[in-house]
């Protein structure tokens, strides 16, 4: 019987070796937490890597005084022959009239906003540069009157010339985030004049006009000073003109005498809104014959050509 009760003791032994060992599940404790990602927090990070909340750009109003501190002040060489005002006796011919162009737009400002002035032309080499650079001059030569002047023609900068200063950063750079807007004011030798020049040229100047930064540009900018002149591109080849007069108070058209077709004069008018179009300025007229171009001109009836033009 003891032989029988080995072997069969035996034979339980070897089916128990045969079978597959049961799976083991250790139970999860308190010292052993199993943490999915979802559940990190910040306080769970190592003190190293702290975790940073994310914090609104806040756009601080700007002063004048922060402006004189951090504007540039190069070294202007001005030009007499493109500077009315600068360097030559009040009797020079375009002194005067641009005194009277002056008071008429302060007359104008009375009864209608009038800070932003777009100064256009139908074509190039028709004046509206020396006209704008001449019109900040004068108006900056009144007591306590602040002017700035931005040279907006990003294709073809050139008003940076008559006041022989740096030409970067200019509004190019500012209008593609690559400068904040006072690092492209200059402060030059001439009281309350301030100067953006058209930096580096682009061909895609109207995809920048419209990016929403010279719109900031000019709210920021327009408590500062008393008057805000733009240099504008012509306006029948590129419609660069017609964005910038977007963001202006009133425009004025340079007319050169002998030079611009009448119909194109009429074309660059109608490319603005009625309500925005202020004047004419009849730009290289001789003395001795402004009389017979302003008739030829035909005076008021060109503005009231241009208007009738603008409605149809």
């Amino acid at each position: 019987m003891s032989r029988i009760h080995e072997a069969l003791k035996k034979a339980q032994q070897d089916r128990a070796l045969q079978q597959p060992p049961e799976q083991v599940t250790l139970p999860v404790t308190e010292e052993a937490p199993v943490l999915s990602p979802l559940s990190v927090t910040p306080t769970a990070l190592p003190k190293s890597a702290p975790v940073a909340s994310p914090q609104r750009a806040t756009s601080q109003p700007l002063t004048f005084e922060s402006l004189l501190q951090r504007c540039a002040t190069p070294h202007w060489k001005l030009d007499p022959k493109k500077l009315l005002h600068f360097g030559s006796p009040s009797h020079v011919p375009g002194t005067e009239e641009m005194r009277t162009l002056r008071s008429k737009l302060y007359h104008l400002a009375e009864t209608q906003p009038m800070k932003k002035l777009l100064v256009a032309s139908a074509l190039p080499n028709e004046g509206k540069t020396f006209v704008a650079s001449n019109l900040a001059q004068v108006m900056a030569r009144q007591h306590q009157r602040r002017v700035l002047l931005i040279d907006s023609d990003l294709r073809w900068s050139r008003l940076h010339m008559s006041f022989g200063s740096p030409v970067s950063p200019g509004l190019t750079e500012y209008l593609r985030g690559d400068a904040d807007e006072c690092s492209i004011v200059q402060k030059g030798s001439i009281e309350n004049l301030f100067l953006i020049a058209g930096g580096t040229p682009t061909n895609n100047s109207s995809e920048l006009i419209s990016n929403g930064r010279l719109k900031s540009l000019l709210e920021r900018m327009a408590p500062l000073f008393d008057w805000i002149i733009l240099d504008s591109p012509p306006t029948v080849p590129v419609s660069d003109a017609r964005l910038l007069a977007a963001f202006c108070d009133g425009v004025v058209v340079v007319v050169r005498a002998g030079y611009t077709p009448y119909n194109l004069t009429l074309k660059a008018c109608q490319g603005f809104e009625p309500n925005k179009l202020v004047g004419v300025v009849l730009n290289g007229v001789h003395s001795s014959q402004s009389t017979m171009a302003y008739q030829y001109y035909g005076g008021e009836t060109l503005l009231k050509e241009i208007g009738r033009g603008v409605k149809e």
